[in-house]
């Protein structure tokens, strides 16, 4: 390898040197918004829990930075960058992905790792509705610095900013998605900056680098010390988005961007904030803005705006990609699906998901109405989330790496024993809004529990009516029926069995097409699917093909595309001559069911809500042909 190239993207192609300081930039933008914008609120909610409303103490501010950055140390950089970011399925990372390369190692059927990888995504969605609502929030609060007056406007500022970034989503980001990365550089470098100048004020605070300081604060202070353990987390939340973004960057340019600019920003503008609080305890109202002079308030309260919404953006944007991912892994029914860019995959946009999104994020807003009083909220589904990706790191230690039990455990026992107590000392903020991530976790975990399981229902019935392709096409050969011109496609989820619409089209309109293929589109446990992989083609008789197309979770399933390379088997394809039959199945409760009368119900919903295959696979409209049948479950 030359010594131009020093990193490969998720498919295996190296990267050119330059490329990886451009990704760099550009994760700067996507991958670091939320931890980036976390010193907003992250200190004044952690010291106003140590202080429980009394005096603020030296101790209590060394203490409680120590913890801080102790945090950034060993979760960020020692757990995600140096080790979950190895933990990789083909170059992709974040739950789903863990959850898929255990289940290619170790089976679908353990189902310990599916209930994992679901309860991580459920979580994420529970980050996905507080992040905007408390990034937003602790921005425009800082309006209150710069006149007490501009109280009034703040809820109603936010929510027209929330509508406002919700309602741009069906238009993509690639365009503005360029200015991410510079603007969150100008945003780290200022609150370097800003940091540095208080620090030299005050150099005292450096003793926060001594992590016996923090120990010794939680073992004095007790309780408070506990709920002031549960905001700090807040310093690390965006952690996991390091390895969920991983499959769009790479871990080098990601990794780079943590070490040169994110986490030496971060730690001198926390430092700079304790300096800042040593001298005027009485700053703790906000001192994130008044690290800086009066005449600059109005200036970083707009960046911080707009590095709010960048951050917004971000876990907007991972929220479309974690659906696409659990409906192409079963987990959750078709949904419509849009893609804003030509060039960029990562781009889609689901409006089902988006509007759910803005009516969760509006209702915690006026729900709670501050940022002080959502961060009790937010890290209940940071932590759990995190627990959940070093259990499943274990186990890829385990089967993937081939790592001996012991000495997977002795890594990763000290991360998790640190997880297991942010998140212990999270959970006592349950009733102070620490259920809002759990209630819609739980949810969302009984809709993916209820997909899967009514799914393999529906397949075990469907199976038990199914006549097997080879008898089918057999008889037809000995029969009369009447030839049509053209080519149809049969869709069906057993290729060996005939297509439930095959068998509807030749018993009510009594023809068959000159040509007939049997398609069978299969999602793999991988990302992505090589081309020279991602066709398996069989000729039946002289009318009679099967085709099994492979797409990985990360792909969209593009069949008419998929067939068109065919035509190397010799198969004649043309998307205008041919008629794709599909078979759309009418649920009915049945007396008795497998699943209770209320998740036969549930299910049953989802089925009707689920979007249409031919949409799902981008078959022409035209095109299309739907055949119905009955079903009772």
């Amino acid at each position: 390898m030359s010594q131009a190239v020093s990193d490969q993207n998720a498919t295996g192609t190296p990267r050119p040197r330059a490329r990886v300081w451009t990704l760099a930039l550009g994760s700067i933008g996507v991958v670091y918004g939320d931890i980036g914008t976390s010193p907003l609120y992250a200190l004044k909610e952690s010291l106003t829990a140590a202080s429980a409303g009394g005096q603020l103490t030296e101790n209590m501010t060394v203490g409680v930075i120590s913890l801080m950055l102790w945090s950034l140390t060993v979760i960020v950089t020692l757990k995600y960058v140096w080790l979950i970011m190895s933990a990789d399925n083909h170059g992709e990372g974040g739950t789903l992905s863990l959850m898929a390369l255990l289940q290619r190692a170790m089976g679908r059927s353990f189902f310990a790792v599916s209930l994992l990888g679901m309860a991580g995504a459920a979580l994420f969605y529970g980050d996905a509705i507080i992040t905007p609502a408390i990034s937003v929030l602790s921005a425009v609060e800082g309006l209150k610095l710069v006149a007490p007056s501009f109280d009034p406007f703040i809820l109603p500022l936010s929510v027209v900013i929330i509508v406002g970034l919700f309602f741009v989503q069906s238009r993509g980001t690639a365009k503005v998605a360029a200015w991410f990365g510079p603007i969150m550089m100008v945003w780290f470098m200022v609150m370097a900056i800003g940091g540095l100048i208080q620090l030299a004020d005050n150099p005292d605070i450096l003793s926060a680098l001594n992590p016996i300081l923090g120990i010794n604060f939680l073992l004095t202070h007790g309780h408070a010390g506990l709920l002031a353990l549960g905001a700090v987390f807040l310093t690390v939340t965006g952690a996991e988005a390091l390895y969920a973004d991983m499959g769009h960057f790479g871990s080098k340019p990601i990794r780079a961007a943590w070490l040169i600019v994110v986490m030496p920003s971060l730690i001198l503008n926390y430092l700079g904030q304790g300096a800042l609080l040593l001298s005027h305890p009485e700053k703790l109202e906000n001192p994130f803005f008044l690290l800086y002079p009066e005449w600059a308030l109005l200036p970083m309260v707009l960046l911080a705006t707009v590095a709010t919404i960048i951050a917004s953006q971000a876990v907007i944007s991972g929220a479309f990609s974690l659906t696409h991912q659990a409906m192409q892994l079963g987990l959750l029914p078709r949904m419509e699906m849009r893609r804003t860019s030509e060039t960029e995959k990562g781009q889609i946009y689901i409006p089902r998901i988006n509007w759910l999104l803005l009516a969760a994020v509006l209702y915690i807003v006026f729900a709670f109405k501050s940022s002080s009083a959502l961060a009790s909220a937010y890290g209940v589904a940071v932590t759990g989330t995190m627990v959940i990706t070093s259990v499943m790191a274990f186990f890829v230690m385990w089967k993937c790496w081939q790592w001996k039990v012991s000495f997977a455990g002795a890594v990763i026992v000290p991360f998790l024993a640190v997880d297991l107590i942010f998140l212990m000392a999270n959970l006592l903020k349950i009733f102070e809004g620490g259920w809002l991530p759990l209630v819609v976790g739980a949810s969302l975990m009984l809709v993916m529990l209820t997909w899967r399981r009514g799914t393999r229902i529906l397949a075990e019935i469907s199976n038990r009516n199914e006549v097997g392709l080879g008898d089918f096409i057999a008889m037809l050969a000995k029969s009369s029926v009447t030839r049509a011109s053209g080519t149809a496609v049969f869709l069906t989820g057993h290729p060996n069995a005939t297509p439930t619409a095959l068998l509807h089209n030749i018993k009510h309109n009594k023809v068959l097409h000159a040509n007939n293929i049997v398609l069978n589109v299969i999602t793999e446990d991988t990302p992505r699917v090589p081309e020279s992989e991602r066709i398996l083609f069989q000729r039946l008789s002289d009318v009679f093909a099967s085709v099994t197309v492979r797409f990985g979770y990360m792909e969209s399933p593009n069949v008419p595309k998929a067939l068109t390379a065919c035509r190397n088997h010799g198969l004649i394809f043309d998307v205008m001559s041919t008629s794709f039959f599909l078979s759309r199945r009418a649920l009915r409760p049945a007396g008795v069911s497998r699943m209770p009368r209320w998740q036969d119900k549930l299910f049953i919903a989802l089925a009707r809500s689920s979007d249409d295959a031919s949409r799902y696979f981008h078959i022409p409209s035209g095109r299309a042909v739907e055949i119905g049948t009955q079903i009772t479950i």
